[in-house]
Protein backbone atom coordinates (compact mmCIF):
# COMPACT_ATOMS: atom_id res chain seq x y z
CA UNK A 1 0.00 0.00 0.00
CA UNK A 2 1.34 3.59 -1.26
CA UNK A 3 2.39 6.03 1.72
CA UNK A 4 0.14 9.27 1.56
CA UNK A 5 3.31 11.32 0.74
CA UNK A 6 3.74 8.43 -2.29
CA UNK A 7 0.13 9.05 -3.46
CA UNK A 8 -0.13 12.87 -3.21
CA UNK A 9 3.20 13.11 -5.77
CA UNK A 10 2.34 14.84 -8.46
CA UNK A 11 2.40 12.59 -11.82
CA UNK A 12 5.46 13.29 -14.54
CA UNK A 13 5.88 12.86 -17.86
CA UNK A 14 7.40 10.03 -19.43
CA UNK A 15 10.70 12.25 -20.62
CA UNK A 16 13.29 9.03 -20.18
CA UNK A 17 12.57 8.06 -24.19
CA UNK A 18 12.56 11.61 -24.74
CA UNK A 19 15.72 11.59 -23.48
CA UNK A 20 16.84 9.26 -25.29
CA UNK A 21 15.94 9.53 -28.53
CA UNK A 22 17.28 13.07 -28.30
CA UNK A 23 20.63 11.86 -27.15
CA UNK A 24 21.00 9.55 -30.05
CA UNK A 25 19.71 11.91 -32.76
CA UNK A 26 23.04 14.06 -32.16
CA UNK A 27 25.11 10.46 -31.87
CA UNK A 28 23.65 9.17 -35.31
CA UNK A 29 24.07 12.98 -36.63
CA UNK A 30 27.53 12.83 -36.13
CA UNK A 31 28.04 9.59 -37.19
CA UNK A 32 25.42 10.23 -40.92
CA UNK A 33 27.43 13.03 -41.40
CA UNK A 34 31.01 11.47 -40.80
CA UNK A 35 29.92 8.59 -43.80
CA UNK A 36 28.08 11.35 -45.89
CA UNK A 37 31.84 13.28 -45.61
CA UNK A 38 34.14 9.81 -46.85
CA UNK A 39 31.36 9.47 -49.99
CA UNK A 40 32.00 12.60 -51.07
CA UNK A 41 35.67 12.57 -50.24
CA UNK A 42 35.40 9.00 -52.38
CA UNK A 43 33.53 11.42 -55.09
CA UNK A 44 36.22 13.66 -55.79
CA UNK A 45 39.24 11.01 -55.33
CA UNK A 46 38.03 7.46 -55.85
CA UNK A 47 41.09 6.03 -54.81
CA UNK A 48 39.84 6.49 -51.41
CA UNK A 49 37.06 3.75 -52.06
CA UNK A 50 40.38 1.41 -51.24
CA UNK A 51 39.54 -1.08 -53.35
CA UNK A 52 37.77 -2.94 -50.54
CA UNK A 53 33.89 -3.84 -51.31
CA UNK A 54 32.32 -2.61 -48.16
CA UNK A 55 33.99 0.59 -47.74
CA UNK A 56 33.27 1.52 -51.58
CA UNK A 57 31.01 4.64 -52.09
CA UNK A 58 28.20 2.30 -53.98
CA UNK A 59 28.22 0.20 -50.36
CA UNK A 60 28.18 3.35 -48.28
CA UNK A 61 26.37 5.82 -50.23
CA UNK A 62 22.57 3.63 -49.01
CA UNK A 63 24.46 4.05 -45.73
CA UNK A 64 24.84 7.45 -45.66
CA UNK A 65 21.55 8.20 -46.26
CA UNK A 66 20.01 5.58 -44.15
CA UNK A 67 21.80 6.95 -41.57
CA UNK A 68 20.61 10.83 -42.29
CA UNK A 69 17.25 10.06 -42.70
CA UNK A 70 16.07 7.02 -40.48
CA UNK A 71 18.84 7.20 -37.97
CA UNK A 72 19.53 11.00 -37.31
CA UNK A 73 15.91 12.69 -38.50
CA UNK A 74 14.02 9.36 -37.42
CA UNK A 75 15.30 9.84 -33.74
CA UNK A 76 14.70 13.71 -33.63
CA UNK A 77 11.20 12.80 -34.82
CA UNK A 78 10.66 10.30 -32.24
CA UNK A 79 11.76 12.63 -29.50
CA UNK A 80 9.93 15.47 -30.47
CA UNK A 81 6.63 13.66 -31.18
CA UNK A 82 7.09 11.96 -27.60
CA UNK A 83 7.57 15.31 -26.02
CA UNK A 84 5.13 17.49 -27.93
CA UNK A 85 2.29 14.84 -27.60
CA UNK A 86 3.16 15.12 -23.94
CA UNK A 87 2.82 18.83 -23.49
CA UNK A 88 0.23 19.51 -25.28
CA UNK A 89 -2.38 16.87 -24.73
CA UNK A 90 -1.31 17.52 -20.43
CA UNK A 91 -1.14 14.09 -19.96
CA UNK A 92 1.86 10.76 -19.77
CA UNK A 93 2.66 8.58 -22.77
CA UNK A 94 0.36 5.98 -23.50
CA UNK A 95 1.75 2.40 -23.73
CA UNK A 96 4.27 2.48 -20.53
CA UNK A 97 6.63 -0.20 -22.36
CA UNK A 98 5.35 0.46 -25.57
CA UNK A 99 7.45 3.86 -25.72
CA UNK A 100 10.96 1.91 -24.38
CA UNK A 101 10.12 -0.76 -26.78
CA UNK A 102 10.39 2.13 -29.86
CA UNK A 103 13.62 2.98 -28.71
CA UNK A 104 15.44 -0.20 -28.05
CA UNK A 105 13.63 -1.24 -31.78
CA UNK A 106 14.91 1.11 -33.63
CA UNK A 107 17.91 1.26 -32.42
CA UNK A 108 18.66 -2.35 -33.55
CA UNK A 109 17.05 -1.15 -37.29
CA UNK A 110 20.13 1.38 -37.04
CA UNK A 111 22.33 -1.36 -36.31
CA UNK A 112 21.16 -3.71 -38.51
CA UNK A 113 21.50 -1.37 -41.39
CA UNK A 114 24.53 -0.76 -40.43
CA UNK A 115 25.67 -3.92 -40.67
CA UNK A 116 23.71 -5.62 -43.61
CA UNK A 117 24.41 -2.42 -46.11
CA UNK A 118 28.03 -2.45 -46.36
CA UNK A 119 27.67 -6.00 -46.39
CA UNK A 120 26.01 -5.74 -49.85
CA UNK A 121 22.60 -6.27 -48.80
CA UNK A 122 20.15 -4.54 -50.40
CA UNK A 123 16.76 -4.49 -52.56
CA UNK A 124 18.11 -1.66 -54.55
CA UNK A 125 15.32 0.79 -53.82
CA UNK A 126 16.36 4.61 -52.80
CA UNK A 127 15.19 5.32 -49.22
CA UNK A 128 14.26 1.40 -49.16
CA UNK A 129 17.19 -1.06 -49.15
CA UNK A 130 16.91 -2.81 -45.97
CA UNK A 131 16.36 -6.25 -46.28
CA UNK A 132 12.79 -8.28 -45.69
CA UNK A 133 13.95 -9.25 -41.99
CA UNK A 134 14.63 -5.69 -41.17
CA UNK A 135 11.32 -4.63 -42.60
CA UNK A 136 9.62 -6.88 -40.52
CA UNK A 137 10.91 -4.78 -37.40
CA UNK A 138 10.54 -1.61 -38.64
CA UNK A 139 6.89 -2.30 -38.86
CA UNK A 140 6.80 -3.59 -35.38
CA UNK A 141 8.57 -0.53 -34.37
CA UNK A 142 6.15 1.81 -36.08
CA UNK A 143 2.74 0.09 -34.98
CA UNK A 144 3.99 0.60 -31.53
CA UNK A 145 4.90 3.96 -32.27
CA UNK A 146 1.10 4.51 -33.26
CA UNK A 147 0.50 2.93 -30.55
CA UNK A 148 1.91 5.00 -28.41
CA UNK A 149 1.35 8.47 -29.77
CA UNK A 150 -2.30 7.85 -30.82
CA UNK A 151 -2.97 7.14 -27.05
CA UNK A 152 -1.66 9.46 -25.88
CA UNK A 153 -3.86 11.59 -27.96
CA UNK A 154 -6.67 9.66 -26.37
CA UNK A 155 -6.46 10.27 -23.09
CA UNK A 156 -5.42 13.76 -23.39
CA UNK A 157 -6.86 15.88 -20.44
CA UNK A 158 -7.46 19.18 -23.35
CA UNK A 159 -10.31 18.93 -25.57
CA UNK A 160 -8.23 20.52 -28.63
CA UNK A 161 -5.63 18.52 -30.76
CA UNK A 162 -2.77 20.81 -31.42
CA UNK A 163 -1.87 21.71 -34.73
CA UNK A 164 1.08 19.79 -34.71
CA UNK A 165 -0.16 16.81 -33.63
CA UNK A 166 -2.55 16.37 -36.78
CA UNK A 167 1.43 16.66 -38.66
CA UNK A 168 3.31 13.94 -36.28
CA UNK A 169 0.07 11.60 -37.01
CA UNK A 170 -0.05 12.39 -40.69
CA UNK A 171 2.95 11.27 -40.76
CA UNK A 172 3.19 8.09 -38.68
CA UNK A 173 0.52 7.03 -40.54
CA UNK A 174 1.53 7.48 -44.36
CA UNK A 175 4.59 6.18 -43.37
CA UNK A 176 3.23 2.90 -42.41
CA UNK A 177 1.58 2.82 -45.47
CA UNK A 178 3.75 3.78 -48.00
CA UNK A 179 6.74 0.97 -46.11
CA UNK A 180 3.96 -2.00 -46.37
CA UNK A 181 3.17 -1.48 -50.11
CA UNK A 182 6.22 -0.44 -51.44
CA UNK A 183 8.11 -3.35 -49.21
CA UNK A 184 6.01 -5.99 -50.11
CA UNK A 185 8.39 -8.83 -51.42
CA UNK A 186 8.67 -12.68 -51.56
CA UNK A 187 11.79 -13.60 -49.97
CA UNK A 188 13.75 -16.05 -51.54
CA UNK A 189 16.59 -15.86 -48.39
CA UNK A 190 16.58 -14.62 -45.12
CA UNK A 191 18.76 -12.19 -46.70
CA UNK A 192 17.42 -11.62 -50.21
CA UNK A 193 13.46 -10.81 -51.62
CA UNK A 194 12.25 -9.63 -54.94
CA UNK A 195 9.68 -6.83 -55.00
CA UNK A 196 5.91 -8.19 -55.98
CA UNK A 197 5.81 -5.95 -58.76
CA UNK A 198 7.35 -5.75 -62.05
CA UNK A 199 9.31 -3.02 -64.29
CA UNK A 200 7.44 0.14 -64.02
CA UNK A 201 5.19 -0.66 -61.87
CA UNK A 202 7.42 -0.74 -59.70
CA UNK A 203 9.56 2.15 -59.97
CA UNK A 204 6.17 4.10 -60.30
CA UNK A 205 5.12 2.40 -57.00
CA UNK A 206 9.04 2.97 -55.74
CA UNK A 207 8.71 6.80 -56.11
CA UNK A 208 5.25 7.33 -54.63
CA UNK A 209 7.03 5.70 -51.84
CA UNK A 210 10.13 7.57 -52.17
CA UNK A 211 8.77 11.16 -52.95
CA UNK A 212 6.42 10.86 -49.86
CA UNK A 213 9.26 9.35 -47.79
CA UNK A 214 10.46 13.13 -48.68
CA UNK A 215 6.90 14.61 -48.06
CA UNK A 216 5.62 12.92 -44.79
CA UNK A 217 8.64 11.52 -42.98
CA UNK A 218 10.77 14.50 -43.80
CA UNK A 219 8.37 17.25 -44.38
CA UNK A 220 5.29 16.76 -42.15
CA UNK A 221 6.93 15.26 -39.15
CA UNK A 222 9.15 18.19 -39.18
CA UNK A 223 6.55 20.71 -39.73
CA UNK A 224 4.63 19.36 -36.50
CA UNK A 225 8.58 20.46 -34.48
CA UNK A 226 8.33 23.84 -36.58
CA UNK A 227 4.58 24.46 -35.16
CA UNK A 228 5.66 23.58 -31.56
CA UNK A 229 9.53 25.04 -31.10
CA UNK A 230 9.10 28.18 -33.31
CA UNK A 231 6.45 29.17 -30.92
CA UNK A 232 7.95 28.28 -27.55
CA UNK A 233 11.40 29.35 -28.49
CA UNK A 234 10.34 32.73 -29.85
CA UNK A 235 7.70 33.08 -27.11
CA UNK A 236 5.47 34.27 -29.39
CA UNK A 237 1.57 32.43 -30.54
CA UNK A 238 1.49 31.45 -33.92
CA UNK A 239 0.88 33.63 -36.65
CA UNK A 240 -2.17 32.02 -38.11
CA UNK A 241 -4.05 28.93 -36.50
CA UNK A 242 -6.34 28.90 -39.65
CA UNK A 243 -3.66 28.99 -42.32
CA UNK A 244 -1.71 25.72 -40.27
CA UNK A 245 -4.99 23.82 -41.11
CA UNK A 246 -5.45 24.66 -44.26
CA UNK A 247 -1.60 24.36 -44.45
CA UNK A 248 -2.28 20.38 -43.25
CA UNK A 249 -4.92 19.74 -45.46
CA UNK A 250 -3.40 21.19 -48.27
CA UNK A 251 -0.21 19.37 -48.04
CA UNK A 252 -1.16 16.16 -47.03
CA UNK A 253 -3.57 15.76 -49.70
CA UNK A 254 -1.31 17.15 -52.40
CA UNK A 255 1.58 15.71 -51.64
CA UNK A 256 1.01 11.92 -52.49
CA UNK A 257 0.39 12.58 -56.02
CA UNK A 258 3.84 14.67 -56.96
CA UNK A 259 6.21 11.05 -57.20
CA UNK A 260 5.93 10.48 -61.07
CA UNK A 261 8.47 13.40 -61.75
CA UNK A 262 10.88 11.33 -60.57
CA UNK A 263 10.61 9.40 -63.71
CA UNK A 264 10.10 12.44 -66.52
CA UNK A 265 11.67 10.77 -69.68
CA UNK A 266 11.02 6.47 -68.81
CA UNK A 267 9.03 4.91 -69.65
CA UNK A 268 6.13 5.49 -67.28
CA UNK A 269 2.97 6.33 -69.33
CA UNK A 270 3.30 10.75 -70.17
CA UNK A 271 0.04 11.21 -68.82
CA UNK A 272 1.23 9.88 -65.48
CA UNK A 273 4.32 12.23 -65.82
CA UNK A 274 2.33 14.87 -66.21
CA UNK A 275 0.21 14.80 -63.08
CA UNK A 276 3.27 14.25 -61.13
CA UNK A 277 3.86 17.30 -62.34
CA UNK A 278 1.12 19.46 -62.43
CA UNK A 279 0.77 18.22 -58.72
CA UNK A 280 4.19 19.39 -57.60
CA UNK A 281 3.60 22.80 -58.96
CA UNK A 282 0.71 22.85 -56.89
CA UNK A 283 2.41 21.65 -53.93
CA UNK A 284 4.24 24.95 -53.91
CA UNK A 285 1.24 26.99 -52.46
CA UNK A 286 1.00 24.96 -49.25
CA UNK A 287 4.22 24.54 -48.81
CA UNK A 288 4.91 28.57 -48.99
CA UNK A 289 2.21 28.70 -46.30
CA UNK A 290 3.57 26.66 -43.78
CA UNK A 291 6.89 28.77 -44.32
CA UNK A 292 4.76 32.14 -43.83
CA UNK A 293 3.15 31.00 -40.89
CA UNK A 294 6.31 29.77 -39.16
CA UNK A 295 8.69 32.93 -40.24
CA UNK A 296 5.47 35.65 -39.24
CA UNK A 297 5.39 34.42 -36.10
CA UNK A 298 8.59 36.27 -35.24
CA UNK A 299 6.27 39.26 -35.73
CA UNK A 300 7.00 41.63 -32.43
CA UNK A 301 9.79 39.06 -31.99
CA UNK A 302 12.96 39.64 -34.68
CA UNK A 303 15.45 41.08 -32.05
CA UNK A 304 15.49 37.84 -30.14
CA UNK A 305 16.91 36.90 -33.77
CA UNK A 306 20.33 38.76 -32.38
CA UNK A 307 20.90 37.10 -28.84
CA UNK A 308 19.06 33.40 -29.61
CA UNK A 309 20.89 31.26 -31.51
CA UNK A 310 18.35 28.56 -30.96
CA UNK A 311 15.57 30.80 -32.85
CA UNK A 312 18.35 31.03 -35.50
CA UNK A 313 18.53 27.25 -35.87
CA UNK A 314 14.97 27.53 -36.06
CA UNK A 315 14.26 30.46 -38.55
CA UNK A 316 16.63 29.47 -40.66
CA UNK A 317 15.66 26.04 -41.36
CA UNK A 318 12.33 27.59 -42.50
CA UNK A 319 14.02 29.96 -45.07
CA UNK A 320 15.80 26.84 -46.87
CA UNK A 321 12.39 25.07 -46.26
CA UNK A 322 11.04 27.86 -48.30
CA UNK A 323 13.93 27.80 -51.13
CA UNK A 324 13.80 24.01 -51.56
CA UNK A 325 10.10 23.76 -51.65
CA UNK A 326 10.03 26.21 -54.56
CA UNK A 327 13.35 24.64 -56.30
CA UNK A 328 11.31 20.92 -56.27
CA UNK A 329 8.26 22.46 -58.22
CA UNK A 330 10.63 24.15 -60.57
CA UNK A 331 12.46 21.10 -61.29
CA UNK A 332 9.51 18.91 -61.92
CA UNK A 333 8.33 21.09 -64.95
CA UNK A 334 9.45 18.66 -67.88
CA UNK A 335 11.85 21.21 -69.84
CA UNK A 336 14.07 21.51 -66.68
CA UNK A 337 14.00 18.38 -65.48
CA UNK A 338 15.50 17.77 -69.32
CA UNK A 339 18.32 19.53 -68.11
CA UNK A 340 18.73 18.88 -64.24
CA UNK A 341 17.36 14.72 -64.28
CA UNK A 342 20.77 12.85 -63.49
CA UNK A 343 22.97 16.12 -62.70
CA UNK A 344 24.20 17.24 -59.24
CA UNK A 345 22.00 19.56 -59.49
CA UNK A 346 19.43 17.48 -57.63
CA UNK A 347 22.13 16.85 -54.79
CA UNK A 348 22.18 19.96 -54.60
CA UNK A 349 18.45 20.21 -54.04
CA UNK A 350 18.11 17.33 -51.59
CA UNK A 351 21.10 18.38 -49.80
CA UNK A 352 19.43 22.00 -49.24
CA UNK A 353 15.88 20.38 -48.03
CA UNK A 354 17.77 18.03 -45.30
CA UNK A 355 20.47 20.43 -44.27
CA UNK A 356 19.26 22.99 -44.26
CA UNK A 357 15.61 22.21 -43.65
CA UNK A 358 15.69 18.92 -41.84
CA UNK A 359 18.80 19.25 -40.24
CA UNK A 360 18.72 22.84 -38.64
CA UNK A 361 14.87 22.14 -37.49
CA UNK A 362 16.34 19.19 -35.96
CA UNK A 363 19.21 20.97 -34.10
CA UNK A 364 17.31 23.98 -32.82
CA UNK A 365 14.35 21.61 -31.49
CA UNK A 366 17.24 19.52 -29.79
CA UNK A 367 19.01 22.95 -28.28
CA UNK A 368 15.86 23.56 -26.69
CA UNK A 369 14.73 20.18 -25.32
CA UNK A 370 18.17 19.07 -23.67
CA UNK A 371 18.11 21.46 -21.38
CA UNK A 372 14.63 20.74 -20.17
CA UNK A 373 15.21 16.82 -20.19
CA UNK A 374 18.53 17.54 -17.88
CA UNK A 375 16.84 20.02 -15.32
CA UNK A 376 19.43 22.85 -17.11
CA UNK A 377 18.21 26.03 -17.61
CA UNK A 378 20.20 26.25 -20.53
CA UNK A 379 22.83 24.53 -22.71
CA UNK A 380 26.12 24.19 -21.65
CA UNK A 381 27.50 27.17 -24.19
CA UNK A 382 25.35 29.37 -25.51
CA UNK A 383 29.03 30.38 -27.45
CA UNK A 384 28.91 27.06 -29.08
CA UNK A 385 25.34 27.09 -30.36
CA UNK A 386 26.04 30.54 -32.39
CA UNK A 387 29.35 28.56 -33.71
CA UNK A 388 27.06 25.61 -34.86
CA UNK A 389 24.91 28.13 -36.66
CA UNK A 390 27.06 29.70 -38.77
CA UNK A 391 29.71 27.13 -39.43
CA UNK A 392 26.30 24.86 -40.29
CA UNK A 393 25.15 27.49 -42.10
CA UNK A 394 28.20 27.98 -44.25
CA UNK A 395 28.48 24.44 -45.02
CA UNK A 396 25.20 24.41 -46.34
CA UNK A 397 25.90 27.16 -48.84
CA UNK A 398 29.15 26.48 -49.93
CA UNK A 399 27.57 22.66 -50.57
CA UNK A 400 24.50 23.61 -52.11
CA UNK A 401 26.17 26.38 -54.62
CA UNK A 402 28.68 23.92 -55.50
CA UNK A 403 25.99 20.99 -56.65
CA UNK A 404 23.65 23.77 -58.36
CA UNK A 405 26.64 25.35 -60.36
CA UNK A 406 28.15 21.20 -61.22
CA UNK A 407 24.51 20.32 -62.06
CA UNK A 408 23.71 23.29 -64.77
CA UNK A 409 27.17 22.83 -66.55
CA UNK A 410 26.73 18.83 -66.44
CA UNK A 411 23.36 19.12 -67.88
CA UNK A 412 24.72 21.89 -70.56
CA UNK A 413 27.43 19.69 -71.36
CA UNK A 414 25.54 16.68 -71.66
CA UNK A 415 23.25 18.48 -74.53
CA UNK A 416 26.02 20.62 -76.29
CA UNK A 417 26.21 18.79 -80.27
CA UNK A 418 28.34 20.28 -82.90
CA UNK A 419 27.10 20.87 -86.44
CA UNK A 420 27.43 17.18 -87.29
CA UNK A 421 25.54 16.19 -84.51
CA UNK A 422 27.81 14.29 -82.58
CA UNK A 423 28.57 15.25 -78.32
CA UNK A 424 31.04 18.23 -78.35
CA UNK A 425 32.10 16.73 -75.09
CA UNK A 426 32.83 13.23 -74.20
CA UNK A 427 31.12 12.27 -70.59
CA UNK A 428 34.79 11.84 -68.84
CA UNK A 429 35.20 15.39 -70.14
CA UNK A 430 32.42 16.67 -68.02
CA UNK A 431 33.72 14.34 -64.48
CA UNK A 432 36.62 16.39 -65.22
CA UNK A 433 34.81 19.37 -65.23
CA UNK A 434 32.93 18.90 -61.86
CA UNK A 435 36.04 18.14 -59.64
CA UNK A 436 36.84 21.74 -58.39
CA UNK A 437 33.05 21.43 -57.50
CA UNK A 438 33.29 18.28 -55.99
CA UNK A 439 36.11 19.54 -53.34
CA UNK A 440 34.03 22.73 -52.26
CA UNK A 441 30.97 20.30 -51.64
CA UNK A 442 33.77 18.28 -49.38
CA UNK A 443 34.53 20.83 -47.88
CA UNK A 444 30.86 22.39 -46.88
CA UNK A 445 30.05 18.88 -45.79
CA UNK A 446 33.54 19.05 -43.18
CA UNK A 447 31.96 22.26 -41.80
CA UNK A 448 28.74 20.70 -41.46
CA UNK A 449 30.44 17.57 -39.60
CA UNK A 450 32.29 19.64 -37.39
CA UNK A 451 29.00 21.90 -36.34
CA UNK A 452 27.68 18.79 -35.27
CA UNK A 453 31.04 17.55 -33.34
CA UNK A 454 30.24 20.97 -31.57
CA UNK A 455 26.95 19.87 -30.77
CA UNK A 456 27.99 16.41 -29.47
CA UNK A 457 30.53 18.19 -26.92
CA UNK A 458 28.03 20.62 -25.93
CA UNK A 459 25.36 17.91 -25.33
CA UNK A 460 27.95 15.76 -22.93
CA UNK A 461 28.95 18.66 -20.87
CA UNK A 462 25.56 20.12 -20.57
CA UNK A 463 24.29 16.25 -19.49
CA UNK A 464 27.22 16.25 -17.16
CA UNK A 465 26.30 19.30 -15.02
CA UNK A 466 22.54 18.17 -15.25
CA UNK A 467 20.60 15.79 -13.99
CA UNK A 468 17.85 13.51 -15.54
CA UNK A 469 14.36 15.64 -14.58
CA UNK A 470 11.22 14.36 -15.65
CA UNK A 471 8.58 17.69 -15.53
CA UNK A 472 4.95 17.31 -13.32
CA UNK A 473 1.90 17.09 -14.91
CA UNK A 474 -0.52 20.16 -14.25
CA UNK A 475 -3.47 19.36 -12.54
CA UNK A 476 -5.65 21.80 -14.55
CA UNK A 477 -5.53 22.63 -18.41
CA UNK A 478 -2.47 25.02 -19.06
CA UNK A 479 -0.80 26.26 -21.96
CA UNK A 480 2.25 23.62 -22.77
Amino acid sequence: MSSPAASARPETYNYTVVRQFAVMTVVWGVVGMLVGVVIAAQLTWPALNLDVPWLSYGRLRPLHTNAVIFAFGGSALFATAYYVVQRTCQTRLFGGPLAAFTFWGWQLVIVAAAVSLPLGYTQGKEYAELEWPIDILITLVWVAYAIVFFGTIVRRKVPHIYVANWFYGAFILTVAVLHIVNGAVIPVSAFKSYSVYAGVQDAMIQWWYAHNAVGFFLTAGFLGMMYYFVPKQAERPIYSYRLSVVHFWALIFTYMWAGPHHLHYTALPDWTQSIGMVFSLILLAPSWGGMINGIMTLSGAWHKLRTDPILKFLVVSLSFYGMSTFEGPMMSIKTVNALSHYTDWTIGHVHSGALGWVGMISIGSIYYLLPRLYGRREMHSTRLIEAHFWIATIGIVLYIAAMWIAGVMQGLMWRATNSDGTLTYSFVESVKATFPYYVIRLGGGLLYLGGMILMLYNMVMTIRAGQPEDAPIPALAAHA
